[in-house]
Formats: structure tokens, C-alpha cells, sequence
């Protein structure tokens, strides 16, 4: 032992205390849950539809409805106009090609970031960031319900588990990203949920991580949380037997082709899980090329036609117009700011083909 490390008694550590406010900066309140709720309320007719939407994705899942299933919309959402403006055009779409098709919209107000970045519209609704985070939530929460009142569901990414419960009756499906479907949190948060949620693979392309997530949520849970009222709690969750695995691809490339989903349902069936298939055609699917996601698409479609039932649906990036743009203090409408989609136009015609393929196979 170095004789110069002299052990000291806690009467003689100095007694001057560092208060929160000295260290850090003040915290902001939020408002709780059950407040922005009771703000912005559900009337009966869109509670119901929202239940029969979940329903309808369940029936997917389930093998009971043999429609696919095909989340697609902005990557994510920074200018409310211009996703009203595609959550119109997409509703029109959506009655159309209801006999083959159930489309859901695609309104993500939190964006996962590698480092730093804009992480969102719940986060910073002004693009500047200044981080107005309450202003954010009560933004994102209208622009979801008035989305729902054109008939759409719409899915999200639940990033931050705080954050949740402001959205979660508005939802019909749910995604856990690459980053977070290792996280025990994001499994808890997953086995309360009361709709349908998609794990995605790993960054590195496994499938072990999705695996362990759908096997977690599937069983109660008690874990720390906040109540509708914010305070925190005791939550206990009765597991969610609505979930399944999303293919994005990974480090060592794509995970789409006929290859790659026979070994990922041999995978499910050794762990028993119950073989139902989501493709990612963004991401390492397609070489964070926009412009391939449909080449990625008709491939998933083509294993489908051939008869594997297990591929229960794909999304889609898309927006009004093709690309990205950085933020900016002009900004292009219609483009996103994270990453890079497919058109409307491209989009539209893209699922108009594949609903003809599947009506006339």
C-alpha cells in the first residue's frame, strides 16, 4: 500500500454542499402525460379506429389477413405541412389498394443520432436548437392525431421511453431501432405496449439481438418508469405477444435476399419464435441509396409471390421528393433532413405495381 495515501475520517471531508443549480442548469418541467392527453383528447370514433387498426396489423402478424403490411413515410418528420400533405395523398392511396395493402404511415418525431444531430421534432421543433422540447411534444402529438383523423394509422420509433406515453393511444405499430432493441429498457417498455412492435436486427447484421428482444417482451415485466401524472413508479407490464423481427440489413451488406430470410426463419424456429418478417428496404438494405429501396422491394415481393408467407410486410423511406437535404435556413419542401427518400411519385407507382402483382398472381 502507498504509504502516502493517508485514509481520512468523514468529520474531516469538508462540509460545503454543491447544489444542484450550482452544477447544472436548472431543469425545465414538462408537462405529464395525462396532461397533454387531456389537452388533446381522442373522441370515441378515432379510439376505435386506432383499436381496430391495431387489430388489423395483429391479423397480419397472425397469418388471419393475408394483406401486406407496409409502413412508408418520411424518415422523419420536420415540417408539419409537408407531412399532412403526403399523410393526404398516402390516405387516398391507402383506400385504393385496401384489398392487398395495409399502408401505414410512416411519423417519426424522434430520429436516433450515431453522434450529435437534430434529433427530432419532439425535440427541437424550431430546427434551431433551441430544444424545445414541450413545445415539441405538443406539436408531434397534434400532427399524429390529426394523421389518424384521415383514416391512416400511423407507427412511430419509441427512442426515448419517457417520451412514449404522450404518443402511445395514437399508435398502431411500433419500431425499436437497430441502437436500442439490445437495450433491457426499450424491452420493458416494448412488454406494456398495447399494439404490434417490429425489432430491428442488429447494426452489425445478427439476428440474436431481435431474438433475445421478442423472447424479453413476451414476458411480464416490473420495472422503474413514470405514471400518467409523471411520477415515478413501479410499472408492471403484462407482455406483448405482438411482436416480430425487422430486417435492415447490416455491417456485412443486405439481408433481404432468399438466402439471408431462410436462415433468419431457421433462427426464429430454433428459438421458437413465431416466423413473421418485416424488410427494412432503407438502411443497409439498399446502400443508404434511396434510390434502390424499390429494387429491394420487388426482391421481398418476388419471395412472397413465390409463396413465403413468412414476409409479412416492408417499409419504405419516402417523402414528397426524392433526397435529403442539411438544415438550413432555406429548406427545400417536401425533403427530408435526415435521411435520404424515395419520391411520392416513385413511391405511388411503386406500390401501385405491386398491388397489380398481387391481385393478378
Amino acid at each position: 500500500m502507498n504509504s502516502s495515501v493517508v485514509a481520512k475520517n468523514l468529520s474531516d471531508l469538508p462540509s460545503t454542499r454543491v447544489t444542484l443549480l450550482e452544477s447544472h442548469p436548472a431543469p425545465q418541467r414538462l408537462p405529464s402525460t395525462l396532461t397533454l392527453k387531456n389537452q388533446m383528447p381522442l373522441d370515441a370514433a378515432l379510439i376505435a379506429q386506432v383499436a381496430a387498426h391495431r387489430q388489423s396489423v395483429r391479423a397480419i402478424l397472425n397469418g388471419e389477413d393475408s394483406r401486406l403490411l407496409v409502413i412508408v413515410g418520411p424518415c422523419s418528420i420536420h415540417d408539419p405541412q409537408s407531412a399532412l400533405e403526403y399523410a393526404a395523398r398516402l390516405a387516398r392511396l391507402a383506400n385504393e389498394v385496401s384489398d392487398q395493402m395495409l399502408l401505414v404511415m410512416r411519423a417519426y418525431v424522434e430520429k436516433p443520432r450515431t453522434t450529435v444531430g437534430w434529433k427530432g421534432l419532439a425535440y427541437d421543433p424550431q430546427l434551431n436548437g433551441s430544444d424545445d422540447m414541450a413545445a415539441g411534444l405538443s406539436l408531434s402529438r397534434h400532427l399524429m392525431r390529426e394523421m389518424i383523423t384521415l383514416g391512416l394509422p400511423i407507427a412511430t420509433e419509441l427512442l426515448q421511453p419517457m417520451a412514449a406515453g404522450y404518443f402511445d393511444d395514437l399508435l398502431s405499430w411500433v419500431a425499436i431501432g437497430a441502437r436500442t432493441t439490445e437495450s433491457q429498457i426499450h424491452r420493458e417498455m416494448a412488454s406494456g405496449l398495447q399494439m404490434p412492435v417490429g425489432f430491428k436486427n442488429g447494426t452489425d447484421g445478427g439476428i440474436s439481438v431481435a431474438c433475445d428482444a421478442i423472447r424479453s417482451a413476451a414476458h411480464p415485466h416490473r420495472h422503474f418508469g413514470l405514471d400518467r401524472h409523471g411520477h415515478p413508479s413501479i410499472m408492471q407490464t403484462q407482455g406483448n405477444p405482438d411482436t416480430h423481427i425487422v430486417l435492415r440489413g447490416g455491417q456485412s451488406g443486405p439481408n433481404h435476399d432468399r438466402n439471408s430470410v431462410a436462415k433468419v426463419n431457421a433462427s426464429l424456429d430454433k428459438n421458437r419464435i413465431a416466423a413473421r418478417i418485416m424488410v427494412d428496404c432503407s438502411h443497409a438494405n439498399s446502400g443508404k441509396d434511396p434510390l434502390r429501396q424499390p429494387h429491394v422491394f420487388n426482391d421481398v415481393l418476388q419471395q412472397r409471390l413465390a409463396g413465403d408467407k413468412t414476409l409479412i410486410g416492408m417499409m419504405l423511406e419516402s417523402h414528397l421528393f426524392e433526397g435529403c437535404q442539411p438544415l438550413s435556413d432555406s429548406l427545400r419542401y417536401g425533403v427530408s433532413v435526415t435521411d435520404g427518400c424515395l419520391s411520392w411519385d416513385a413511391t405511388e407507382r411503386l406500390l401501385r405495381e405491386a398491388v397489380d402483382n398481387l391481385r393478378y398472381r
